[in-house]
């Protein structure tokens, strides 16, 4: 057997035991058609590196693979060599043959990988293997950010700095790093402000951008108005950023005139770039680029490295670029974690001298010297620091703290602890049907209080008008009800998955709800009081459901993420009701005909979850741990919480497993 073929029986191996996929396996084979004389490392990095991107990596790390191989690649079980795991622990161990300086030579030596020149598939990039296209992605988010740091400011006018102390002037908490934050973009032509929830990102987007009108206003001979414009990955995110600066644009104290230049309301990206229907191609890019001054991205740690580097590549060389969103929360569906990588280090306040000296000149904060040495990226970047929503008496704020910190036993006292924090619930449950967890799904309330969905069904029912006129705002009450209770899962299959637990929810609810006979018309008897029946004979469609959409549709303006209500419209007709992202009181009404690439949405993963908040959060987690199963994520959905939260368990240890296991 020669060592092409046992790479490729080993390759099998790890099919068969679920480490690799169909499509890792067939890039190794697709290697081999391309270089007949490919050697075995570079048939197993080729299938390593397709494996990495079916997780999120955008790259296969070389070094951390020649030193502990199963960590790196997150096999289960790899680390405990003992009775029974023998076999797992020695097939893992046949990639510890290989050294760092093995793998370097035996990819060097391939027709199939360069450097970064050429046309290979392939670019080794110091130990970084990278899939061609995303080395390509990387170098322009490399080149483009750079080409932004460099500050492009000395000073600021006097008359701006008293501005910029005035709209900070009631802050209590020190140092002020919303001040500070508005300080430094003020530096540069880029700029990062992360934080958790309730920290003030968007309050201090709001009052930065008045600060940059009035110094574009205040340039002399400057007369053009500063073109703005605002964007958030997902339907759902804009929508959120959107209401947020409306109502951080009433509180604001600056003159009318400026708070009319802020933008109101915020497109999705693919909007932004306009995307071309059937292709990864989008209208704006550099040949021909945005028009605008400054670009503001929210939720930007739910964008993965090719849409980044879509948007780099349709930016002006001389606009700014400022990215919003809490960097502890979970990395993009789609491979690369781009605020992640970017933050890091934020947490130190590594800023160096010149950078203080800035802060101190424009902010008057004087902040201590780090003997830390921090990038280049992190002297333009702030972590807010200070939670306006979440205070010390808050179980979740606590929570999210000590999840976000790694330390499952503090975070297992506080989530124990429900005298205190009230907010918090825990429920051990003994299987998918347990009674504890259909009466939480089903229970009723205002929207200030713990509830479930029966909340949501009653505002469809109780408050359904008469008048067609009223149905949009009937609407947006629905819409508005439906976001104050989710349940979120971990993993898609399984007992505790999103579309087991979404079929369980719908019998629960509909079981003994019965819906308006005004809605029932054309139906038999027995179709009536069988919500099956009828969901059945309109193709699963039922006035209630609660849908996602999962494949962006650009004839209907629908991005994936985005949720609507199916109810009965004016005419009796039925039809799916979306939030209009352009106006926060219209509704868009649309036929489920129309609809094909939905899935219901009583229960949805943490990850769609992200750019949501709902008011009481309700998160599943599964038997086992899984690759998935991380700290990031936990603290993500917590953090979905405004006002209560209940973790459900169906094994106690669980919970205590994904709070010490992390991606980062």
């Amino acid at each position: 057997m020669n060592h092409q073929d046992s790479a490729l029986k080993h390759i099998d191996q790890w099919l068969v035991r679920g480490w690799l996929s169909q499509l890792d396996r067939a890039f190794a084979h697709f290697l081999l058609t391309q270089d007949a004389q490919a050697n075995e490392a570079v048939l197993w990095a080729g299938a390593l590196l397709s494996r990495q991107l079916e997780q999120g990596e955008v790259f296969l790390d070389l070094e951390k693979l020649s030193r502990q191989p199963g960590l790196t690649l997150a096999i289960p079980g790899h680390e405990v060599r003992r009775s029974g795991n023998e076999t797992v622990f020695a097939e893992v161990a046949i990639l510890q043959a290989y050294t760092l300086q093995h793998w370097k030579q035996a990819l060097a030596d391939s027709p199939l990988i360069s450097l970064g020149g050429g046309n290979t598939p392939l670019v080794l990039d110091g130990h970084r293997l990278y899939l061609r296209r995303y080395w390509q992605y990387q170098q322009i988010l490399n080149a483009s950010i750079q080409s932004r740091l460099q500050p492009i400011r000395s000073e600021l006018p006097d008359d701006l700095i008293l501005q910029l102390n005035s709209l900070f002037k009631d802050n209590a908490e020190q140092p002020d790093w919303q001040k500070i934050a508005c300080a430094l973009a003020l530096r540069s032509r880029f700029a990062i402000i992360t934080g958790g929830p309730g920290t003030g990102k968007t309050t201090t987007l709001t009052k930065l951008l008045a600060l940059l009108i009035q110094l574009s206003e205040s340039n002399t001979g400057s007369t053009r108005k500063l073109k703005v414009l605002l964007a958030a990955p997902t339907g759902k995110a804009a929508a959120r950023v959107s209401e947020s600066i409306s109502q951080a644009l009433a509180k604001l104290t600056v003159d009318d005139a400026i708070k009319q230049l802020i933008p109101k309301s915020a497109s999705t990206l693919h909007r932004l770039l306009g995307s071309r229907q059937g292709t990864r191609q989008f209208i704006h890019h550099r040949n021909n680029p945005l028009v605008a001054d400054i670009v503001i991205i929210d939720e930007a740690s739910m964008i993965d490295l090719e849409m980044m580097a879509a948007l780099l590549d349709a930016l002006p060389e001389t606009a700014q670029l400022i990215l919003l969103g809490d960097k502890d929360q979970l990395a993009s569906v789609e491979a690369g974690a781009v605020m992640g990588d970017l933050c890091r280090g934020a947490d130190n306040q590594a800023y160096d001298p010149p950078t203080l000296n800035w802060i101190a000149q424009t902010a008057g904060v004087a902040l201590a010297e780090s003997d830390l040495k921090g990038s280049a990226i992190n002297q333009q970047t702030v972590m807010l620091r200070f939670s306006h929503r979440f205070g010390e008496h808050s179980g979740i704020g606590q929570l999210a703290r000590a999840v976000n910190a790694g330390e499952a036993l503090k975070a297992q006292a506080i989530l124990n602890d429900t005298a205190t924090y009230q907010d918090l619930n825990r429920l051990l449950l003994e299987d998918p049907g347990d009674s504890r967890l259909k009466q939480l799904i089903k229970a009723n309330g205002n929207p200030h209080q713990r509830q479930g969905y029966r909340y949501f069904l009653d505002v469809i029912l109780q408050q359904r008008p008469d008048a067609g006129e009223q149905f949009n705002q009937w609407a947006k009450q629905v819409l508005d009800a439906f976001d104050t209770f989710q349940v979120l899962c971990a993993v898609r299959m399984g007992p505790w998955g999103v579309e087991v637990l979404n079929q369980r929810i719908e019998q629960w609810l509909f079981s003994d709800y019965k819906l308006a006979p005004t809605a029932l018309s054309g139906l038999k008897q027995g179709e009536r009081d069988d919500p099956f029946a009828r969901s059945h004979r309109l193709d699963r469609w039922y006035e209630g459901r609660p849908v996602m959409v999962t494949r962006n549709d650009y004839n209907l303006g629908l991005m994936n993420g985005d949720i609507g209500i199916t109810l009965y419209d004016f005419n009796g007709k039925l039809r799916v009701a979306f939030p209009d992202t352009g106006d926060e009181m219209a509704i868009r009404w649309i036929s489920p005909m129309r609809l094909p690439d939905v899935e219901t949405a009583f229960a949805m993963t943490v990850h769609k979850s992200q750019g949501s908040e709902f008011n009481h959060v309700a998160l599943i987690l599964p038997e086992t741990l899984s690759p998935v199963l991380t700290r990031e994520l936990v603290y993500t959905g917590i953090t979905r919480a405004k006002a209560h939260f209940t973790l459900l368990e169906s094994q106690a240890d669980v919970f205590n497993q994904a709070v010490l296991a992390t991606c980062k």
